[in-house]
Order: C-alpha cells, then structure tokens, then sequence
C-alpha cells in the first residue's frame, strides 16, 4: 500500500459534549479539469443529526454527497467516517491508501438515497432491499427477507413486494430506494435530491418517509429544494454556492435571519 501522508491521529471528540462524530469531512476539493467543483468543503454531522444541505444547481451539494462514500475520489482534503479515514487506513500515525475492494466495505457503512432511484430493473422490490444485505454483508437470506417484508410495509408498500420498478410509480420507487437504504443499517444515510426527480403529487408521500425516519433519530444528510421539509426536520442547515459552504446554522438562523447576502439572495428566489 502506498503511505501518502502522516500525520497525527486526529482528535474526533466534540469538546461540547464529547460525543465522536459519524461524519467529519475536512477541507474537501474536487475538480473536474478546470472546473474547481468543491472548495475546502468542511462539514461535521453528528449521531442523530439532520442536515440539510441547500443551495442553487450547480454548487457543489451533490459531488460532495458522493465524495463522502467514495462514489468521487477527492483530490484532497480528509472524510472521516466513524472514526475510520475513508479511502485509507491508519496505521501508527500514517494513512495508507486502500485498494477499492475495501473501499466498498467502507462504503457499505452508508446508504445512498438517489435521484432517480437506482433500483435493479430486473428485480421485484423485496429483492432490490434484499441485495445489499445478502451480497455485501453476507447476511442470512432468511433473515433478511423478513426484515426487507417489514421495512417495504413500513414505507407503506406491503402490498407491493412482488412488483417490478416498472409496476410502481415514482414515489413507490423512491420509497423502495429508502427501505433497501435502511436495510444497509448505515450509520448514516445520504439522500440527493429524493423528490426532484417525482411528479408534485407524489413528493409528499416521499417525505413523510423521510420525515418518519428523522423521528426515528436516523443520521441524515440531506441535499433536497424542499425548503419546508428542510425547515422542519433539520437540525442543521447548510448554504453551498459555487461549491463552497457560505454558512450554515439552525433552521431558524438560516431561514429567518442569515448572515451572507448570498444566503439571502438565494432565499429570495425560491421562497417567494
């Protein structure tokens, strides 16, 4: 393995409350040839937290998603996920890079909620939520057929676990995506845009799972336009434009009272 830095353990205790983070990504850049996508991007989610990550298109919120489960490989910068350096391993001080096949077990603590779904065409939805579990953590068919029966009826799709993608519409796709997430037992989930993607009248169905999770303290980042979900259920709202973090705070600080004209200017636009 190749040593490409050393550097001293870092410390990942919140000094607050002394509670590790699951998520510290630490000045994070990612280019596509001159296009500089993510600017020293810095953001640390802790277990339980919501963040919602807003922003006009094009400022960086969904690269930055995939930079976290290593989707993207940066060019610098550090993403730490439950105390493990994604990408590499820490052996007496100096990380060593990983070689992919143990990057995808890295990766495997994470679920990923896309856009446009991502389900396996080929496949009915109880075996879309079942492929994870049984392929990557080698768990019991059994036993994971029972548990995906129960999330598919959690997210209201109990009658719905022998059907195909191409049986179901949007939003029952998007509910399938979010229970084959939640079998992965992440510890934590990232969604990219879940609702952008479905006809208006199906966005709610979508969120109100979403919103179930968040009671049920699920770690979430959240990159959505949904500024009414955003405000309702984040415990932290980030602000990216032009592929750097402008701010980020409460809900309330950022929607009722934001401190760069930049926020401002963007709330503007979309919540009038």
């Amino acid at each position: 393995m190749t040593v490409v830095r050393s550097k001293p353990v870092i410390d990942t205790h919140n000094p607050a409350d002394g509670r590790a983070p699951v998520l510290d990504a630490r000045c994070v850049n990612k280019s596509y040839g001159s296009h500089h996508v993510l600017k020293d991007v810095s953001l640390t989610v802790y277990p339980g937290e919501v963040v919602c990550l807003i922003g006009p298109s094009g400022a960086g919120k969904s690269t930055f998603l995939r930079t976290l489960n290593r989707l993207e490989s940066p060019d610098s910068g550090e993403i730490w996920v439950g105390g493990d350096p994604i990408g590499f391993r820490l052996a007496d001080g100096v990380l060593h890079e990983l070689p992919e096949r143990l990057i995808a077990a890295q990766r495997a603590r994470t679920a990923m909620v896309f856009q446009h779904f991502n389900l396996f065409p080929h496949f009915s939805a109880l075996k879309n939520v079942m492929e994870g579990p049984v392929k990557v953590q080698k768990r019991k068919p059994e036993e994971v057929r029972k548990e995906a029966t129960d999330l598919l009826t959690r997210v209201g799709l109990g009658d719905k676990i022998h059907s195909f993608p191409s049986q179901l519409s949007g939003g029952q796709r998007q509910r399938v995506a979010i229970a084959r997430a939640v079998a992965m037992k992440p510890l934590f989930m990232l969604f990219d845009e879940p609702t952008s993607a479905l006809d208006p009248e199906l966005v709610g169905e979508v969120l109100d799972v979403m919103t179930a999770l968040v009671q049920e303290g699920r770690t979430m980042l959240v990159v959505t336009h949904e500024m009414g979900f955003a405000r309702r259920v984040a415990d932290k709202v980030v602000f990216m434009a032009d592929g750097a973090i402008v701010e980020q705070g409460t809900p309330e600080e950022i929607f009722e009272n934001p401190r760069e004209v930049r926020t401002q200017q963007f709330l503007d636009r979309v919540l009038t």
